[in-house]
């Protein structure tokens, strides 16, 4: 990600008299397949973010030229001169927003900002554009973005002003990960703990895990072992005792079926494993005052 160094504007036009409360508002989205198009420059009074879903395209935005593939997407500051070029095929998701004075009735961004400094540092970023790769974490939240919007119209849904802090969130995540220097093997590492906490309950080899992320099963062992210090079997474990720690704390599902909540094959073992990581039966687990001081925070620390 390089932003435009000498851009001197910020990426999100806010109005600061509002800064105690503020919501972002949608203007305008739109799926659309380019078709070896050239477009001529633009300005717009919102925020654009322009997300390649197939295919390439170049986007200019003031002198900068950017290339873009699948799962890249760009984001450009309201009133930035910009346009997009394809020769090819490109097809994209495009949304454009603004931020308006807070009703009271969504998410304050100004108040997640405060709790999320990600945010806040995005919200406060001088640039004429913003280029990130996704790991589909942003396409999940705009898609669904523009579905609930479609479905429910213009501004009225509490899920869309919900869906749309979190589309900011991730965005402003990503950014900080990017401007980090977070390496592809960390967003491996990140995408496979991902998959296991997804897929505890059922029977996951390592090639399950190494199909979900796209790399040979040897390599991601590997790599997956010297960033974590654990093997994939031994994360996965960590992540299911985990979760029969919380089943048994605030559930009141039988002991005896615990075992088969957290995908492992039979009660047996699971008593065995559970009794070596916790030194504690289950049951003994359920019914000790220990178990009170349990807590989501004290959870694996992946």
């Amino acid at each position: 990600m390089q932003p435009n160094a000498a851009a001197q504007k910020r990426l999100f036009k806010i109005d600061k008299t509002a800064d105690a409360d503020f919501q972002p508002r949608v203007y305008a989205y739109y799926f659309k397949q380019w078709n070896g198009f050239h477009m001529p420059f633009h300005r717009h009074d919102s925020t654009e973010i322009m997300y390649v879903i197939s295919g390439t395209c170049t986007v200019e935005v003031g002198s900068a030229s950017l290339e873009l593939k699948r799962g890249e997407f760009i984001v450009i500051s309201c009133g930035a001169p910009h346009r997009l070029l394809v020769e090819g095929t490109c097809r994209m998701l495009n949304l454009e927003f603004g931020f308006v004075p807070g009703t009271g009735e969504g998410p304050s961004i100004a108040g997640l900002a405060g709790q999320e400094p990600a945010l806040r540092s995005l919200l406060d970023a001088a640039s004429d554009y913003l280029l990130l790769s996704d790991p589909d974490e942003v396409y999940h939240s705009l898609r669904s973005l523009v579905l609930e919007l479609d479905n429910r119209g213009k501004q009225g849904s509490p899920l869309a002003r919900l869906v749309l802090a979190q589309l900011l969130i991730r965005i402003a995540r990503l950014r900080e990960e990017t401007v980090a220097g977070l390496q592809p093997e960390d967003r491996y590492i990140r995408q496979s703990i991902e998959f296991l906490r997804q897929n505890y309950d059922r029977d996951i080899r390592v090639g399950d895990v190494a199909a979900a992320v796209n790399l040979h099963p040897g390599y991601l062992q590997r790599i997956f072992k010297r960033s974590t210090g654990r093997t994939l079997v031994e994360a996965l474990t960590e992540i299911r005792i985990d979760k029969a720690k919380m089943l048994l704390k605030r559930t009141d599902i039988p002991v005896t079926d615990i075992y088969d909540y957290v995908g492992i094959g039979s009660r047996q073992y699971f008593h065995a494993l559970f009794r070596k990581h916790v030194r504690m039966t289950p049951l003994e687990f359920r019914r000790s005052p220990d178990a009170e001081l349990w807590n989501f925070e004290e959870s694996s620390d992946f």
